[in-house]
């Protein structure tokens, strides 16, 4: 049980990670102004936070279901897509708004293929170590 929990816990906090880094780096790349959109990085975070607990919490109710690391990432996904639409993050706000609200959700699939990736690599990495000692 420690083991899920640990990784749901690594998962989670390497998610918002990633989703912070790339909402900092739309930033940058769009050269949008700090004054009204310099917080969105740290509002990504803060909502990154109450998705970790809200999964935890899921995780922990419902650790037999919760095995994978992509049940995890995707349990993580779908509660971070529904808190977007719940605050108010739309594709038809102004044109700097709208382009950083699509961009908000690219992330939030970037994000998965991310994890996706890295948990293919590692299996590969345990199964060709696992053959070789066989």
């Amino acid at each position: 049980m420690k083991n899920i929990l640990l990784k749901s816990v690594e998962i989670f906090v390497l998610m918002s990670i990633i989703n912070f880094v790339l909402s900092v780096l739309i930033l940058y790349i769009m050269k949008l102004p700090g004054g009204n959109f310099g917080m969105h990085p740290f509002l990504i975070l803060i909502e990154c936070g109450f998705v970790s607990v809200v999964a935890f919490i899921t995780v922990i109710i419902f650790k037999k279901n919760y095995h994978s690391i992509l049940r995890m990432a995707l349990l993580f996904e779908i509660i971070y897509v529904i808190g977007l639409v719940l605050s108010g993050f739309n594709p038809y706000g102004t044109k700097d708004q709208n382009i950083l609200s699509l961009l908000t959700y690219l992330n939030s699939l970037i994000t998965f293929f991310i994890i996706y990736l890295f948990n293919f690599l590692y299996s590969k990495i345990i199964i060709s170590k696992s053959k070789k000692i066989t």
